[in-house]
């Protein structure tokens, strides 16, 4: 392919984008050309962000209870026998929904194989060399690259892979990224070993990554469509990144790449909220904003700082939002699929701080690395994210250890594109009350149906929570999402009225919504009858959050109904444990500290009170929660065409 056809078809992805929004931001490739960006791009040769194994004084530098740490995980593998992906494991998830079956095996052999890589950059002996050897061939023979869940991107749909189409998945570009740094890393080893382990790496990626990469533009994720993106854009972009810069010798074909990995990034950038907020939860965040501060670092790196884009006002937000969904540590605000302990990520939080310059970015991860820092295995990262983030992590830790941490206790919140606020008590030692709700809309990447919904937490503990996700399966992104107990608004902090619960899609939605933060109260109001279909028989339904701080949160429902005779049962979902039911007021505890309590108040006279153990099951969900928790239930006796509903909830003293 010759440069003049590069250049058209990258003409034509930015005609694309900007047909896709009417003010596109463009912050990658407003201001660049795809000649300025061949001239500036640093060649292969010359772009060494890391030490190789022929460096022995880098590798040397560690502390020995490192370098005995990453040894020892790769002495654990040296017998490790290289399982076969049988085919029934693809099949399994089209025929029970189960993906396990196949990540269990394919994801193993892959942090296997990164165990071994890091054990021979510490060590230098070629102890570890075989099994690295056979562990990148048989990742090479694998039919397909990617997990089940994902197969069906291709045109012959779910099931097997077809060897005959390569796609690109989240996993498939994790696989190319890894094998790029496997031949960065210990390449020479390889060499001198046979040249053809080189040859065949390579040809796999350029198969199965940087052909289809370069000359496809169906790939959903890509958004030369309509589609909303996700998540999915930035990290796969962060990994074919890395694969065209460690592999693709073609000058043209190098730059090309890389500049249809701008257009793309671009895509997901410009309809993205102003205000930072990822919809998918901060359990996304490492895979959206902070895939795309991978993309953003190599880029600056590639191109010698001439492409520095943090200090868009955007790009910085996208960074602060973890700092605006965290509560206390480890929790953070997890509406959509996100689970209430995040495990957030302290050296990429840091390292986006300090490129951002950001000294309470960089404050929060020191404060999450002294709070999450076990020893060297925090250094360990999945296998894709070998030189995107370990190696990054390696050889920065002792310097973000070092640093002095904060915890970032923010009295406000208020996120206005996506509709989130937060509030607490107290910014000093994270006591009392804590509030976050949401707007928004239910067709929100990862979305449930959750407009309106409200979380309450009592002295940084989960007490009126939002239960999360279960563990992934294939009604998960399938139209039986809904189906699913936790997606459904019955299993939020929300009413369901007339039998009806909230319903997926654009147009259910928040209107009307009014935020304002005073020193001593926070209040919180929205309209939710677009949220719920027409047969649920709402003319309004009015919000009001209303937070005293350091004394009580009011919820208060304003209903006008078209008809009379109408029934309302309101939602709460508790982890904690009922302490007291007396008519009008319950008080929960908190089942490790039962001297925390929270009170909860209601009226007796027009709401009667039930209270649903709800045993869990999944492992995902008992990480967090434990095996119970609880659905109180309000429902309204009688219910006139207007009818205001009213809780309370305050700290039992």
């Amino acid at each position: 392919m010759d440069k003049i056809i590069i250049t058209t078809i990258i003409l034509a992805w930015s005609i694309i984008s900007s047909a896709q929004n009417v003010k596109p931001r463009n912050l990658l490739t407003g201001d660049i050309s795809p000649e300025q960006l061949s001239n500036i791009l640093i060649s292969a040769d010359t772009w060494h962000p890391y030490p190789t194994i022929d460096e022995p004084e880098a590798w040397g530098q560690f502390p020995e209870y490192i370098r005995a740490f990453f040894i020892n995980e790769g002495e654990k593998n040296l017998d490790y026998t290289w399982p076969v992906i049988p085919a029934t494991a693809a099949l399994d998830f089209v025929r029970s929904g189960n993906r396990t079956n196949y990540e269990s095996v394919s994801f193993k052999r892959r942090e296997v194989l990164s165990s071994l890589i890091m054990a021979e950059l510490f060590e230098r002996q070629g102890r570890f060399l075989d099994q690295i050897i056979n562990g990148a061939w048989a990742i090479c023979e694998e039919t397909y690259w990617g997990v089940s869940a994902h197969i069906g991107t291709q045109r012959k749909g779910a099931g097997l892979p077809d060897v005959t189409e390569p796609t690109i998945d989240l996993f498939a570009a994790e696989t190319s990224c890894q094998l790029a740094w496997v031949l960065y890393l210990v390449g020479s080893r390889l060499d001198s070993q046979s040249p053809l382990i080189r040859e065949r790496i390579e040809y796999e990626i350029q198969r199965r990554i940087l052909i289809p990469g370069l000359e496809r533009d169906d790939f959903w994720w890509m958004g030369f469509d309509s589609r909303a993106l996700n998540n999915w854009t930035p990290w796969i972009c962060s990994n074919w990144l890395h694969s065209v810069m460690l592999i693709e010798k073609d000058r043209d074909r190098k730059a090309a790449s890389v500049y249809k990995i701008m257009v793309i990034l671009d895509h997901f950038l410009n309809p993205y909220p102003a205000d930072g907020g990822c919809d998918e939860g901060p359990g996304y965040w490492d895979k959206a904003g902070g895939s795309l501060y991978d993309c953003l670092d190599d880029l600056f790196s590639i191109t010698g700082g001439k492409i520095n884009i943090y200090n868009e006002p955007l790009v910085k937000n996208m960074g602060l939002y973890m700092l605006r969904a965290y509560i206390s540590w480890p929790y953070f605000i997890n509406f959509a699929d996100a689970s209430a302990i995040v495990g957030a990520d302290p050296f990429l939080i840091y390292r986006y701080g300090k490129s951002i310059d950001s000294k309470d970015m960089m404050d929060f991860g020191t404060f999450l690395a002294v709070n999450e820092w076990t020893g060297p295995e925090n250094l360990v990262y999945s296998f894709g994210a070998l030189g995107r983030r370990q190696l990054p992590t390696l050889f920065i830790f002792s310097d973000v250890l070092g640093h002095e941490g904060r915890e970032p206790l923010l009295p406000n919140v208020w996120l206005q594109d996506i509709q989130v606020m937060a509030a607490r008590s107290d910014t000093k030692n994270n006591t009392g009350l804590y509030l976050a709700a949401k707007g928004g809309h239910n067709d929100e990447s990862h979305n449930h149906n959750d407009v309106g919904n409200f979380i309450v937490y009592l002295n940084g503990k989960p007490a009126v929570i939002d239960v999360g996700v279960e563990t992934y399966r294939r009604q998960t992104f399938s139209d039986e999402r809904y189906s699913i107990w936790t997606m459904q608004s019955a299993y939020h902090n929300l009413p369901t009225i007339n039998g009806k619960m909230q319903m997926n899609g654009r147009e259910y939605k928040a209107d009307n919504v009014m935020y304002k933060a005073e020193k001593n109260n926070v209040t919180f109001v929205l309209n939710l009858e677009k949220a719920y279909p027409e047969e649920a028989g709402i003319q309004s339904l009015r919000r009001t959050i209303d937070f005293k701080r350091g004394k009580e949160i009011t919820v208060s429902d304003n209903y006008q109904f078209i008809n009379p005779g109408n029934q309302v049962e309101m939602n709460l979902m508790t982890c904690f444990k009922i302490y007291q039911n007396s008519p009008g007021t319950l008080i929960l505890f908190n089942k490790k500290n039962p001297e925390e309590k929270l009170k909860m108040i209601y009226d007796p006279k027009t709401m009667s009170l039930t209270i649903e153990p709800i045993r869990i099951t999944d492992e995902r969900l008992q990480r967090v929660w434990g095996e119970e928790i609880i659905r109180i239930g309000l429902k309204v006796k009688e219910c006139p065409e207007n009818f205001l509903f009213l809780i309370k909830l305050s700290e039992d003293n």
